[in-house]
């Protein structure tokens, strides 16, 4: 009697010790913040990194980027290696490995099933069902045999598509129109992630909020400051290997991953991602030491950790107490004209049409690029003409820069020449997402129109709380000029000039309805074409159309500059990643 009073007391004691041991203060949680609030966790919409940033954590996409490997390296997520590819490029052959989806509701036992071919390729007609409103379909439209035709015939869920079979549980047919050698790309992007029909319609338009995947993560709450997540208890994808994520000792060795090599991730109990827009906000949480545990440094606060910025180090002290790590963005910020508007975009009357291209190209002549680079980046910033950014073999460096000179005199005389006058110019809607800077921003660039004699009642703001509303407005031509970040998902120049493509107009990623019959052709020699001398050329002749239709204002790439807290163990990036990082994220105390 006593040894068994004995061990049952040792047993309560022992869940007793569990109980408590976890409790919040023993929890392995990192607390993430990001500089916006996701528009959308539906993987169908998740067009913007903030949405990106969770939707990779909560769901599955077939393909991902090795953790540390630059150049960045493609490797298999879910399926279970690379496809096996047709010698016409044409039929791609995918096998998946296992992996269930988190446990909702939505399931008829409550408990999550296993993903399969089926859920892979609903997930993909879905983007062509016109009732998902996809942000996404672009990726894929016109490139899979028959996936065009079914959403334009009505999208009937029990009609086959001939290019997207799943031939068995385990097996994914794709079927191209012809070779498209970013396509292994584009299922690595949170657009592509694998979601259960049950938990979409069962949540209808909440699954946006209410999202059911096969991710490391699940989804505990959400509201306007953050999104709290918790591991998925059916995810296995074995243990970190360091090495075969491109671990580099003399690279990586001080960030104390090893300490994570060889074991099962998720590392966290809670993964915490807050949402703070306010650049100042960000800072003051993280030296908090309370708050967060990351920053992407604010620009205006770079003096403050930087020694130089000519070479670029940080103070003595803040290399003492945190980890650093400085990278350039894969991506770029520009200004885009929505040229569906014919008030300045494209118009019937040819004269005016010219006229309109004139006053495009006036307004880039007032912006000055090297004034944005030094009053909110620190001179941080890179500054190049057209949309292909310096971090990709197709930038030009010898391409000429009048496009990016601030030249208010030129602009002038554009205006003059095609009979613009004072009372002529049209009102201009100037879209951005409130906050303090963008609005310092917006009344920044007005002034700079002032120089070619756009008078400043004429440029009107129109602020907006979220990302999101602001996506909307975009996409619903409710704004004139805007300013937008894009981050490449794939490190090829097509990604970015994909924003160009005609059939891509909004609501897809051609937000400015650029339609350009020359482009298109272009563009459409170049997609099936391997990386090489031909594509390159072919490549930056879409970058000169860009920039000489006047159709943006561009372009800067950016210097991130990240701090994080040294019981963090990782290695950020919200580039080509877009959050994929945080699935291999630990913590641990520093000793006393």
């Amino acid at each position: 009697m006593f040894i068994r009073q004995t061990r049952a007391l040792i047993c309560l004691l022992l869940l007793l010790a569990v109980a408590c041991g976890s409790g919040p203060d023993e929890e392995a949680v990192y607390r993430h913040a990001i500089d916006g609030l996701p528009g959308s966790l539906d993987p169908a919409h998740a067009g913007d990194v903030y949405s990106s940033t969770l939707v990779v954590n909560i769901f599955d996409t077939l393909y991902r980027y090795r953790y540390l490997a630059r150049p960045y390296e493609l490797a298999p997520n879910l399926a279970a290696d690379f496809p096996d590819v047709s010698e016409d490029g044409r039929v791609v052959t995918i096998r998946l490995g296992e992996a269930r989806f988190a446990d909702d509701p939505a399931f008829a036992d409550g408990r999550g099933r296993p993903v399969t071919a089926s859920d892979v390729v609903y997930s993909l007609r879905r983007h062509f069902d016109p009732a998902t409103r996809s942000q996404g379909a672009w990726l894929w439209r016109d490139r899979i045999v028959g996936l065009d035709a079914w959403g334009l015939a009505g999208a009937d869920p029990q009609a086959d598509v001939a290019g997207l079979q799943a031939l068995d549980d385990r097996t994914v047919r794709i079927e191209l129109t012809r070779p498209y050698p970013q396509l292994v790309n584009t299922l690595a992007m949170a657009l592509s992630a694998i979601v259960p029909p049950e938990a979409v319609a069962q949540y209808g338009r909440e699954f946006s909020v209410r999202p059911v995947g096969s991710g490391p993560f699940r989804l505990l709450s959400l509201d306007e400051s953050r999104a709290v997540l918790a591991p998925n208890p059916h995810f296995d994808r074995g243990t970190l290997d360091l090495a075969a994520e491109g671990f580099d000792p003399a690279r990586h060795g001080h960030y104390g991953l090893e300490a994570l090599d060889g074991r099962r991730y998720p590392f966290l109990d809670r993964l915490e991602v807050h949402f703070i827009a306010e650049p100042a906000s960000r800072w003051n949480s993280f030296f908090s030491g309370r708050d967060v545990d990351n920053v992407m440094l604010p620009p205006d606060q770079a003096v403050r950790v930087l020694e130089s910025t000519r070479p670029l180090s940080f103070r003595p002290g803040i290399e003492r107490d945190f980890h650093t790590h400085v990278g350039q963005e894969t991506g770029l910020v520009f200004y885009g004209f929505n040229m569906a508007n014919p008030r300045i975009g494209y118009h019937e009357d040819p004269e005016r049409d010219r006229a309109n291209r004139a006053l495009r190209c006036a307004l880039r002549d007032a912006f000055d690029w090297d004034a944005r680079n030094r009053v909110f980046y620190q001179g941080l910033g890179e500054v190049f003409p057209g949309v292909l950014p310096p971090f990709l073999t197709e930038h030009e460096p010898a391409l000429a820069t009048d496009s990016i000179e601030h030249d208010p005199a030129q602009g002038r005389r554009r205006l003059a020449d095609h009979g613009w006058s004072t009372e002529a110019l049209p009102e201009l809607a100037y879209g951005f997402e409130s906050s303090v800077e963008r609005r310092q921003m917006f009344e920044q660039f007005r002034a700079q129109l002032g120089a070619i004699g756009y008078p400043p009642d004429k440029v009107r703001s129109a602020g907006f709380a979220s990302f999101g509303e602001y996506h909307r407005a975009i996409i619903n031509d409710q704004i004139d000029v805007f300013l937008i970040g894009w981050t490449l998902a794939y490190p090829d120049a097509q990604y970015v000039l994909q924003l160009f493509f005609g059939p891509n107009a909004a609501p897809g990623a051609n937000l400015f309805n650029y339609a350009n019959a020359d482009f298109d052709a272009i563009f459409g020699r170049a997609e099936s074409l391997p990386p090489g001398p031909e594509r390159t050329e072919l490549y930056r002749e879409l970058n000169r159309l860009v920039i000489d239709d006047c159709v943006i204002i561009g372009s800067l790439t950016r210097t991130r500059l990240h701090l994080w807290q040294p019981r963090v163990r990782m290695l950020p990036d919200r580039e080509v990643l877009g959050g994929f990082f945080l699935r291999f994220v630990g913590v641990q105390e520093p000793p006393a």
